[in-house]
């Protein structure tokens, strides 16, 4: 029932007790025309919302007088009543719905404000951590500032590394000021992508403007006026700094409170650990941070990783999520990870080596150039690689293979092109504007099975998430090597991957092979529960 069809059978003197007698009696004054019935009714609308007529008592009663005797009986038997005279109406009631609702007038807002307000509500942070990142981040902000102010952040790929280091120094950021943070990193993707993470975090994080300054490739850095801010460097940059003047370092060092090196496996090679050594020895209170997927350097120099674990002063901070024995499982649970299955592919090369070829093996990281360069020459080996890949595009859109040498990364891409694939090239010797477009057109969406050869360049700083295949035919003995290769192909659903992925990797007869990233994850946990 439209309000105003009943407010057109209501008589004029009525209209007038609803408007008011002392405004009625204005009107009259001022216009000749307010006797009539419609601009009586106008007056009213324009002097009380429909929601206010219907509240109001008087009003009320005048207009169930102005009903039919027919529409009087639906009413009360809408509003199960016998008597509309003794209705009464209490903001935000059933009662007060399905009066409006027979007028058809829309519910007033105070109803929709006077809905329960609930005891309790839940505020999305916009850049949080998960409960496991927060104890990680406690624990290591506990090291990193009690002497001597070191400590390593060990978490598997894809377990949100980043993430939770920028958490730790916002936190720092806003407990100190002025003062520098230094983040250092050996490749130019890899500075890029902390400069970005950065402005995420402290967009959200922050409680004061910063600047973030870029050192690295072909940006310089004055330190004349720079004393609050993010220093993304690169560590091949800091060092030739350093060579040219002590001074640079020196300021750089004293302006600075908390060092953090990415792929912190590398701390203790000569050249990085005197950069690290330069920034914090000198200044007592200054904090350093290592992170790393891999808290090694080898697979099997326990010399070697002993110094590491000695250079961050025994401390490493690993994460652990109950329930679990390895977080790499929780990851892969919880669809941050892909599914992984590891695959072999053996192949004997007949290849004798010597005890001399033994020794090098051993003694270096990396296998020997002399027995690279025979494999990757091996015919029926790059056979085997080259059907392989061909066979995996028929159940994978993303594969990145990691080749032996250049040449061998552009032999391996040439045949597959020659036989109809679409397989492209990425290493050192590639320029810029031309990785760039490639690795762009490996990451778009198209549905078409694409193999990226590559040598050198996409072990770490690459993120192409929908990898879902990763053939690894480059030996080595470094298991860091080895986990940083898996890592670029088991992204999971929650990261932007795939639910499974494929990693093939080719064993060749007498070199060292390994299992997963499980594995990789736990190798070194009995040199750092040795006393430094």
């Amino acid at each position: 029932m439209e309000l105003q069809k009943i407010l057109s059978k209501i008589s004029d003197d009525k209209l007038i007790k609803l408007i008011g007698n002392d405004i009625h009696s204005v009107l009259k004054i001022l216009c000749s025309n307010i006797s009539d019935k419609v601009v009586l009714r106008d007056v009213l609308s324009s002097l009380n919302e429909p929601s206010d007529l219907l509240m109001s008592i008087s009003c009320r009663q005048i207009l169930f007088d102005a009903l039919s005797e027919k529409q009087r009986e639906i009413l009360k038997t809408i509003m199960e009543i016998d008597d509309l005279n003794s209705l009464s109406i209490s903001k935000g009631s059933e009662k007060e719905k399905y009066l409006f609702q027979f007028f058809e007038v829309p519910l007033p807002r105070y109803t929709k404000q006077s809905e329960e307000i609930p005891s309790s509500i839940e505020i999305i942070a916009q850049y949080s951590l998960f409960s496991h990142q927060r104890q990680a981040a406690k624990k290591v902000e506990k090291y990193l500032y009690i002497a001597p102010h070191r400590v390593i952040l060990h978490m598997p790929t894809g377990a949100g590394k980043t993430r939770t280091a920028m958490n730790i120094i916002s936190d720092h950021f806003r407990k100190n000021e002025p003062t520098l943070v230094v983040w250092l990193a050996y490749s130019e993707e890899l500075c890029e992508q902390a400069v970005k993470e950065f402005q995420k975090a402290w967009n959200f994080l922050g409680d004061r403007p910063l600047s973030v300054y870029r050192f690295w490739g072909k940006h310089d850095l004055d330190l004349a006026d720079i004393r609050d801010g993010f220093v993304v460097a690169g560590l091949s940059k800091v060092y030739n700094a350093a060579k040219k003047s002590i001074q640079f370092i020196n300021r750089l060092g004293a302006r600075s409170s908390l060092v953090v090196i990415d792929e912190a496996h590398q701390a203790i090679a000569e050249t990085y650990r005197l950069v690290l050594d330069s920034l914090v020895i000198p200044y007592e209170k200054n904090a350093l941070l290592g992170l790393t997927a891999t808290p090694g350097r080898t697979w099997n120099d326990i010399g070697a990783d002993a110094q590491l674990s000695k250079f961050f002063a025994n401390n490493k901070v690993t994460l652990e999520i109950e329930g679990y024995d390895s977080p790499v499982d929780y990851l892969v649970d919880q669809q941050y990870l892909a599914k992984a299955n590891y695959r072999s592919l053996f192949y004997d090369s007949g290849i004798e080596l010597s005890l001399q070829d033994i020794d090098r093996i051993n003694e270096q990281l990396e296998i020997p150039n002399a027995i690279l360069k025979r494999l990757e020459e091996d015919e029926q080996r790059n056979l085997r690689i080259i059907l392989e890949l061909e066979e995996l595009t028929q159940r994978h859109q993303r594969i990145i293979f990691f080749a032996i040498s250049v040449h061998h990364a552009k032999v391996i891409s040439t045949v597959l092109k020659v036989r109809g694939y679409s397989a492209e090239v990425v290493t050192g010797e590639t320029p810029k504007f031309d990785r760039e477009k490639i690795i762009s057109d490996f990451k778009n969406d198209d549905t078409e099975s694409k193999i990226l050869c590559n040598y050198g360049v996409l072990t770490t700083g690459f993120d192409a998430p929908k990898t879902s295949a990763a053939v690894i035919a480059r030996p080595t003995k470094s298991l860091v090597l080895y986990s940083q290769m898996v890592g670029r192909a088991i992204r999971g659903v929650k990261a932007g991957g795939n639910e499974s992925a494929e990693i093939v990797t080719v064993v060749d007869n007498q070199l060292p092979g390994f299992g997963s990233v499980t594995e990789a994850f736990h190798n070194w946990e009995d040199i750092w529960r040795k006393n430094p």
